[in-house]
């Protein structure tokens, strides 16, 4: 049983705005409810460190592999653990609208036959923490553009 979480967030800023809210990984402290760290040189196949939050109480280091990277679009990312334990992939995707607002889209997923245990005792914080992070990048996006 996999876990997938998905959000659309409608932006009233440009794509171009949203997607450096993405980008700007040092600057994660100051709005990410979730991942509270973050650094990477976005280059396929390089290591993404986060910082996230999934219990309230503490954050834990995350290390996972850019597995794409469309600059001013889209940031995947995730693991592959040994004999199909688990795997995920996390993807930001931004996209423009014609009135010069932006959509941007979340999506988590993570299989493996280990999945149904991560689901069992974290599966309702990583729902939160995706839920807040997906809104919180919406806001800080709206904040830059119209600062």
């Amino acid at each position: 049983m996999a876990i997938m979480i998905k959000h659309e967030v409608p932006v009233k800023a440009p794509a171009e705005v949203v997607w450096g809210v993405i980008a700007d990984m040092p600057r994660y402290g100051e709005w990410n409810p979730f991942v509270v760290a973050c650094e990477s040189s976005l280059v396929v196949s390089a290591p993404i460190r986060m910082k996230v939050r999934v219990m309230p109480f503490m954050a834990q280091p995350q290390t996972e592999t850019v597995l794409e990277h469309i600059a001013g679009e889209s940031l995947s990312y995730g693991i592959a653990m040994p004999f199909g334990m688990l795997s995920s992939n996390r993807r930001h995707l931004v996209v423009p609208k014609e009135d010069g607002t932006s959509c941007y889209y979340s999506t988590f997923e993570l299989n493996g036959w280990f999945s149904p245990v991560v689901k069992l005792f974290v599966g309702r914080q990583l729902q939160r923490g995706f839920s807040e992070m997906s809104a919180a990048i919406g806001r800080r996006a709206l904040t830059l553009s119209t600062s």
